[in-house]
């Protein structure tokens, strides 16, 4: 593949709301993924209500926010199915509680067919683990926190 299409690549990825993308051309293989350090919150608009269908404000109930986790949150660098083990029938890398360096392995996403580890970016104690043994995660969604 030569280096103009590479960059063409790079850029439709750059500037698009794709987070990866993996081209397979004669014996030749890229993939092309998009980090981000931040992830931006979404703001969700409800449908207006007719006035008359409007309860008083006084009746209408507001969601309790959602608690932030105090402490750095290690995020999913793509999107895949998480495990907390480096097999069905090991122990999981970390637990609640243990502390962990720079570069230690948390758990492994697996991601077409490709088992990725992720590591620790930060030393410190596991505080929370955020997601479930064998769930889907998306793309910067929290995995652990660190304090």
């Amino acid at each position: 593949m030569d280096l103009r299409k590479l960059k063409t690549l790079i850029d439709l990825v750059a500037d698009s709301g794709i987070a990866e993308l993996e081209i397979t051309e004669g014996d030749g293989k890229v993939r092309i993924v998009k980090f981000s350090q931040s992830v931006q919150p979404v703001a969700q608009v409800a449908p207006a209500a007719p006035a008359a269908d409007a309860a008083p404000a006084s009746a209408q109930q507001q969601p309790a926010a959602p608690v932030q986790p105090q402490g750095h949150a290690v995020k999913a660098p793509m999107v895949g199915t998480f495990y907390r083990a480096p097999n069905p029938g090991a122990s999981p890398f970390v637990e609640v509680g243990q502390s962990v360096k720079e570069g230690e392995p948390l758990c492994i996403i697996e991601a077409m067919k490709l088992l990725n580890e992720i590591e620790a970016d930060k030393a410190g104690v596991i505080k929370e683990i955020l997601v479930e043994n064998g769930e889907p995660v998306e793309y910067g969604q929290p995995l652990f926190i660190i304090g």
